[in-house]
Order: C-alpha cells, then structure tokens, then sequence
C-alpha cells in the first residue's frame, strides 16, 4: 500500500504565501516524479508542477516566477512554495507521485486526497 498525505492548504489574502507538503509512505521501492495538480469548480484538474528524482522541473505558465516545486528523496516528500498568490490560484491541489512499491515491478501514479487553497481579493 502507498499512502500520499498532504498538508498546508488553507485561506490566504492575494500578494500571501503558503507553502504545501504531501509525504509518500508504505511499501516504497522507488520514487520517480512527483508533481502538484489543481482543480478549480467547474474546471478541469491541471497539472501546476512536477519534479523529476534528479531534481528537473516544470511549471504551468499561470504559475511560473511564483511557485517553487522541490522535493526532499529521503523523505519521499514534495513541497510547494506559493508566492504572490492570486484568486484564480483558488482550487484543490492535488498531489502526484509516480511510485514503485516494493510488492511490484511496475511503477504507477498515486494521488493524494487534496488540500484547498483558497485566496481572497
């Protein structure tokens, strides 16, 4: 079993900050790329930021120059720093981990439940 627990959502004023974590744990051989999704009512999920296990990233456009993806290996954890955060970064974020359990040889996505963030005018 991998479990993927995320924390630090929670209501912010535009220009604030938050910063998001989500650990994997269980049965975990490999960690491969791990990565931050949203869903906004009545929008579909969008992919915000991902990160290889070498540290290679990739951001969405509404979101470049104010998130910082990074990850902690040891830890099996990913972060999110939120800066200059906007209302139309209002969503559930959702956290992603493609995963290798020890009981497998094949890797596979794993999601957290989601967090909400919510940012006022």
């Amino acid at each position: 079993q991998v479990q993927l627990v995320e924390s630090g959502g929670g209501l912010v004023q535009a220009g604030g900050s938050l910063r998001l974590s989500c650990a994997a744990s269980g049965s975990i051989s490999s960690t491969n790329v791990m990565g931050w999704y949203r869903q906004a009512p009545g929008k579909q999920r969008e992919l915000v930021a991902v990160i290889t296990s070498g540290g290679s990233t990739n951001y969405a456009d509404a979101v470049k120059g104010r998130f910082t993806i990074s990850r902690a290996n040891a830890k099996n954890t990913v972060y999110l720093q939120m800066n200059s955060l906007k209302p139309e970064d209002t969503a559930v974020y959702y956290c992603n981990a493609n995963v290798r359990p020890h009981y497998s040889s094949a890797s596979r996505d794993y999601w957290g439940q989601g967090t909400q963030v919510t940012v006022s005018s």
